[in-house]
Formats: structure tokens, C-alpha cells, sequence
């Protein structure tokens, strides 16, 4: 890791850059979600805050034709990247098909972007979100003792921070096991390497305090859950780091999971978890699983 070397951190952290046709990625994955969002039963927009973008949208299980709605569905709370500074809630709702077609009630929420709000905040309003979820799911569905969050890049350094959170200490009312299994898909566990990158610290305006604050490489690992982690294999020596790094940080025992998919960028392995036949798309469904 070079912290001196800012041509360095861009050639490692600028993902869009080292994949050139991310766009054609957006772009299907915002047709591939208007569909979804057409075709499944949804309830969109549900305040868990105060701001606007602290909103989500549930995706309850499928309904079997003739069959009674099943309640108490795993929960699947799928939480998206754009380095904390972009992308949105809408463009990810592709992911919800497959699960809820296997019988999981999907939530997306969403979060205020930087710089409006500091990482740190971020993480807290996820904490509200998984929150609302504990007390709320059951009306659409879902299991509130069943919850696994599931976190692309940005949204995979937020789901590592909520499995490390203390949810009593958040709300005496939540049990201090809400949250006991997560999967990260090419997260980020470090923030210091951020600080450094100019054309990421333009958005993030990280502070020394924040890095401490958010990095889940630096808090202790969680009281009780696993973490799985994965990382695209074609992905930057940077980003291969990290998800070793959390696993050297918490344990095995932690992070029973890390791995390295072969052939795989930083937007294809969502592609990944999307698709029936991948193994990351099996290990979020193990996880789904009773």
C-alpha cells in the first residue's frame, strides 16, 4: 500500500476507470429493476428517518398460486454501492427477483450521499434502517429473527459495520443478536487508503476520527455472527487486500468465508449474485436458508 503515491491509490480505487464499460452495467441494471419493480409485489419509499433519501423499498416473498401468503420469510437487506457519494436504491432493485422468487422478503434501503453527510452518518442510518427492519418486516412478511444483509462495495464496508454494531446499545428494545450473518461482496475494511485518494476524498472529506469511527477492520469483531466476504478475482491488488484484511482483523471464526471469484470485476460480481448458478449467488442462499 502506497499512501504517498496518489496516481497509485487512483490506479487501485477508481473502479469505473479499470472497468470501461461500466456504464453498460448501469444501464442494464436499471431496466433489468424498472422490470422488477413492474412485475413484483412491492411497497416503495418507507421512511425510516427523517431525510430524503432515508427511505426503502420490501420486496416481499413470492406467493405460491394457491397457497396461503407465507409469513415469516427470511429477510434479505440488500444494501448497494457508488463509494457512499453515488448510485441509489432504484438501480439495484434487479437483485430482489431472484430471492424472493426463492421465497425471501428483499428490502433495499437507501442513504444520504456524501458530501451532504460523512461516512460515519452513513453508518448510522443504516443502523436505522436495520432498525425499522427489527420492528417492522413482520407486517410485510418477513422474520425479524431471520435478517441477513447483504452489501455490494460501499454496501459491503455498511454491512460489515451494522454486523458490528451493539443493538442493544442502539435501542434496549432490540435484541443484541438482531444482525448475526452478512455477506460482503468487494468491500472495503480500511478507510485510510481513502483519505489519501484525491479523487475519493473530494466526496468523503475524511477525517482521522471518521477512518477510527468507520474502518471494521479497526473495531473488534462482532459478539456473535460471521461475515462472509468474497471480491471479484480481476479486481485491484487494493481490493483483494481488503477482503483478506478483514479476516486477518476478526478471525476465521468471524469470517468463515473470504474468497477471491475467479473472472470476475468489481460490477460483474454483482452479475454474480444474481445468477442461479454461481456459487456466490448459493452462498447468499445458504445463508438465507433456515
Amino acid at each position: 500500500m502506497k499512501l504517498d503515491d496518489p496516481q497509485w491509490l487512483e490506479e487501485q480505487y477508481d473502479n469505473r476507470a479499470r472497468v470501461p464499460d461500466h456504464g453498460d452495467y448501469f444501464a442494464r441494471w436499471a431496466s433489468e429493476s424498472d422490470a422488477v419493480r413492474a412485475s413484483l409485489p412491492c411497497t416503495l419509499d418507507i421512511p425510516y428517518g427523517k431525510a430524503p433519501r432515508e427511505r426503502l423499498d420490501v420486496f416481499p416473498a413470492a406467493q405460491v398460486p394457491g397457497r396461503a401468503a407465507k409469513a415469516g420469510a427470511p429477510v434479505m437487506v440488500f444494501i448497494h454501492g457508488g463509494y457512499w457519494r453515488s448510485l441509489d436504491k432504484e438501480m439495484h432493485a434487479f437483485v430482489a427477483r431472484p430471492f424472493v422468487e426463492a421465497g425471501a422478503c428483499v428490502v433495499l434501503p437507501e442513504y444520504t450521499l456524501c458530501p451532504e453527510v460523512t461516512v460515519p452518518q452513513i453508518v448510522l442510518q443504516q443502523v436505522q434502517a436495520l432498525a425499522w427492519c427489527a420492528r417492522n418486516i413482520a407486517d410485510h412478511g418477513g422474520d425479524p429473527a431471520r435478517i441477513t444483509v447483504v452489501g455490494h462495495s460501499a454496501g459491503a464496508h455498511l454491512a460489515a459495520m451494522l454486523l458490528a454494531c451493539r443493538w442493544d446499545a442502539v435501542d434496549a428494545r432490540l435484541p443484541p443478536g438482531l444482525l448475526t450473518q452478512a455477506l460482503a461482496i468487494s468491500g472495503l475494511y480500511e478507510l485510510e487508503p481513502l483519505r489519501h485518494t484525491p479523487s475519493i476524498q473530494a466526496s468523503l472529506h475524511l477525517t482521522p476520527s471518521d477512518v477510527d469511527k468507520a474502518s471494521p477492520a479497526r473495531l473488534p469483531p462482532p459478539a456473535e455472527g460471521s461475515l462472509s466476504t468474497v471480491v471479484g478475482g480481476r479486481e485491484s491488488m487494493e481490493f483483494l487486500r481488503h477482503n483478506e484484511l478483514i479476516r486477518q482483523a476478526w478471525g476465521s471464526a468471524h469470517v468463515p468465508v473470504c474468497e477471491a471469484l475467479p473472472g470476475l470485476n468489481h460490477f460483474s460480481v454483482l452479475d454474480a449474485l444474481v445468477a442461479p448458478g454461481h456459487e456466490l449467488h448459493r452462498l447468499a442462499r445458504q445463508l438465507l436458508a433456515p
